[in-house]
């Protein structure tokens, strides 16, 4: 006899997005596993890991936010971070496999800062093999821990600024400003191979991603505390301020015909076809979001359920 399904479905609530301060041995899903159970929902997802030695600013998207997760318009992370120069490992970080020491001298700091200089604007990276990334449908950490190294396909970032902190031989303390999808540690790596001397990520802090800073993350000690004390809910950042789309008041008759799976005229102003906007109600609850077609018309690429359901 079949098995009964259990349902998934979570009891209506809160939406919005949490910025925890990921500490350090913590994976990204940890995070996500504990927030489900403070929030007391399946439906918490994170826009974009850090690695477990990392530590900083992790957003996650609650219920209907995580619907929401591909429409933030601010991809731009920013990071501080230490390079141990000299020495280079399998994983590129302080965790891994050490494979090389250099044995000459290291660079001085006047150097150091010159070989930064190739690596502002858009650069070509290759993504590292302890990565989640995919080759042929296979996560390329897996590759790598079962002893193989594959090609990979590089890619454009952007670094917007790469500037020196402090410089202690082997030591070099950095601070990043890059756009997402930038791994730091094939950067460190990278200016190590343009030094000559090998180097690797020795720490990371991420202190921006996107819209989200370092001064609105929060420990999960203390969101653990907050959720004990019925307060948790106060601390979700609602989506309307921090998608970065245009904005669309919404009457109730309007968001009526959205959900029922129907379009509506475009007013106000001109925009371009292919605009896309956030549909809000009364209360600034995000309940979809509208792409401009040819005609005016406002066809609905995503419409979200009432009270996060």
């Amino acid at each position: 006899m079949a098995r009964k399904r259990r349902s998934r479905r979570d009891d209506p609530g809160p939406s919005g997005f949490l910025v925890v301060d990921k500490p350090p041995g913590w994976t990204s899903h940890d995070v996500v596993d504990a927030a489900r159970k403070w929030l007391g929902t399946r439906r918490v997802g994170h826009l974009g890991p850090l690695d477990p030695a990392a530590t900083g600013v992790l957003p996650l998207a609650v219920r209907n936010a995580t619907k929401l997760i591909n429409y933030v318009q601010d991809a731009r992370k920013a990071y501080s971070g230490s390079f141990r120069l000299g020495v280079t490992t399998d994983t590129l970080d302080g965790e891994g496999k050490v494979l090389e020491e250099h044995a000459g001298p290291l660079p001085s700091e006047a150097e150091f800062r010159a070989a930064l200089e190739a690596f502002h604007g858009e650069i070509q990276q290759v993504p590292p093999m302890y990565s989640a990334v995919k080759v042929g449908g296979v996560p390329l950490h897996k590759l790598a821990r079962e002893g193989k190294d594959v090609p990979r396909e590089p890619k454009t970032i952007r670094i917007d600024r790469l500037e020196l902190v402090s410089y202690e031989s082997p030591i070099a303390r950095v601070e990043v400003e890059c756009s997402g999808g930038t791994y730091v540690r094939v950067l460190a790596a990278d200016v190590g191979a343009q030094l000559g001397c090998g180097a690797h990520l020795a720490q990371l802090r991420r202190t921006r991603s996107g819209p989200f800073e370092e001064a609105q993350a929060e420990t999960p000690e203390a969101l653990e505390k907050a959720a004990e004390e019925g307060t948790l809910a106060e601390k979700l950042i609602a989506p309307l301020g921090v998608l970065g789309l245009p904005a669309l008041r919404l009457e109730p008759h309007e968001a009526r015909r959205l959900a029922s799976g129907g379009d509506l005229d475009a007013q106000g102003p001109p925009q371009p076809p292919g605009t896309v906007m956030a549909a809000h109600d009364a209360q600034g609850e995000v309940v979809a979001i509208l792409e401009l077609r040819p005609g005016r018309r406002l066809k609905p690429l995503r419409v979200l359920p009432p009270n996060g359901g």
